[in-house]
């Protein structure tokens, strides 16, 4: 087994870049990327056909881990805030017919929020749906069984329960014969969303130095206050100009999360807004990636989730002495339903990819790992396990796909995007080994 250093990803980056698009190029062509986790799971880039099966084999489990879909803002401040900045100004005649036109879309929009906070949106029921509906289409094996069981499981927040609802209607409606188990419990939390412990939270603090330098390397508010702004020595004295700023970006972004005319989008520069996503991506790799700056330890905040994962594919894939004989009772597929800052982390701790990579010099993380290709609304991970056919011997295989794109995997093998369950299973098992025992 081989793990992919920083080196060899540098390497491989610099051999694509002649023909790979760069971050700042893939986000002028399609905007929606910089809204990193708020990014419309349909708005991603471009996908490619899925590659076939290895001959003799078929697919016959799916463990799975995906976010809720498109939602809107969490904390009535996030919308609140920008638009009561303005407000006041207005009040007091400081504002642009610019200025004034931004406020107006804020006032049409914000009776829309009220009771919905961190809701789900009908473009996040729609992205679930999508993904329902491809799952059944795409492992027909698995999901188009007779009497095939189904364990899906959500956190308690309603709007990843109503994700799973809307990928388990799919799923039914491909099979009506699917048995489908729903289960949404406090006690599933512990895997579902792990919570940090004092060492990550530790972790994190050591890396909130470099998040506030790059917050002050990129947010440059000046061009966008006298846009707003008739008076500059007003929003001297009254305006929080760099807050403001990002309070604007964070609506503009998420409006991809709602059918609705109003964009705020057209307010920022092509580098503002390329500035405002490599903020956040800096922040979110130091937050939950393989961050050297963070001990390169915080895609361990999902340690449960991957135990479970492994622990639960013990109980249902056969041994070599067993390939088909399995009890009807066991789930063909697990479905698990949460979050990004679950799915973000696990991806890296998969390394799925180029998700564990391990950048140094954050001015050139961009170049290696971009957030709005690991974590969008509805993202998900999905492992698909393989068996030899019916008289055919050999191997338990796995593929990954991330947000339903092959990954690669920290493994060797001779026939991509499929590995050896075996390998996979041990370089995991070693790798949560050595993480704990560094914890005692």
């Amino acid at each position: 087994m081989m793990k992919a250093t920083t080196t060899t990803i540098m390497l491989l980056c610099a051999t694509l870049g002649a023909t790979a698009q760069t971050a700042r190029e893939e986000i002028k062509e399609n905007i929606y990327l910089s809204g990193s986790n708020y990014l419309d799971y349909d708005h991603q880039l471009t996908t490619t056909p899925l590659t076939p099966a290895p001959k003799g084999y078929e697919p016959f489990y799916m463990s799975h881990y995906g976010r809720h879909g498109s939602r809107w803002l969490i904390g009535e401040g996030e919308y609140t805030n920008p638009l009561n900045t303005l407000r006041e100004a207005n009040s007091a005649g400081k504002l642009t017919a610019e200025g004034k036109a931004v406020l107006k879309k804020l006032e049409d929009f914000y009776p829309t929020t009220v009771k919905r906070l961190g809701e789900l949106t009908t473009v996040g029921e729609r992205q679930h749906h999508g993904i329902g509906s491809r799952m059944a289409k795409n492992f027909p094996e698995i999901f188009k069984t007779k009497n095939v069981p189904i364990d899906a499981r959500s956190t308690v927040v309603i709007r990843c329960i109503l994700s799973m609802e809307a990928e388990c209607e799919e799923l039914a409606a491909a099979n009506p014969t699917a048995r489908i188990h729903n289960d949404v419990s406090e006690s599933l939390q512990y895997y579902l969303n792990q919570g940090w412990s004092d060492r990550l939270r530790q972790a994190s603090r050591n890396g909130r130095s470099a998040r506030s330098e790059y917050e002050r390397k990129y947010n440059h508010p000046q061009r966008l206050m006298k846009v707003l702004f008739n008076d500059q020595d007003y929003v001297y004295d009254n305006v929080r100009a760099s807050s403001l700023m990002r309070q604007l970006f964070e609506v503009a972004a998420n409006m991809q999360s709602h059918d609705t005319d109003i964009e705020l989008y057209s307010l920022f520069t092509d580098e503002e807004i390329y500035d405002q996503w490599r903020i956040r991506n800096v922040g979110w790799y130091l937050d939950y990636g393989a961050a050297p700056q963070t001990g390169s330890i915080m895609p361990f905040s999902q340690l449960n989730l991957l135990k479970n994962i492994i622990e639960t594919a013990d109980t249902i894939v056969p041994t070599p002495s067993t390939l088909h004989p399995q009890p009807s009772t066991l789930p063909q597929a697990t479905l698990r339903f949460g979050h990004e800052v679950c799915v973000m982390p696990l991806a890296c701790l998969l390394e799925l990819g180029n998700c564990g990579a391990q950048v140094e010099n954050l001015d050139t993380l961009d170049h290696v790992w971009r957030n709005y290709r690991i974590f969008p609304m509805a993202c998900n991970v999905q492992l698909i396990f393989y068996r030899p056919k019916k008289g055919k011997s050999g191997d338990i295989l796995v593929k990954a796909l991330l947000n339903e794109r092959e990954m690669s995997l920290p493994a060797k093998t001779d026939q991509w995007p499929y590995y050896r369950w075996q390998d996979l299973r041990q370089y995991y098992m070693e790798k949560i080994q050595k993480f704990e025992n560094k914890d005692k």
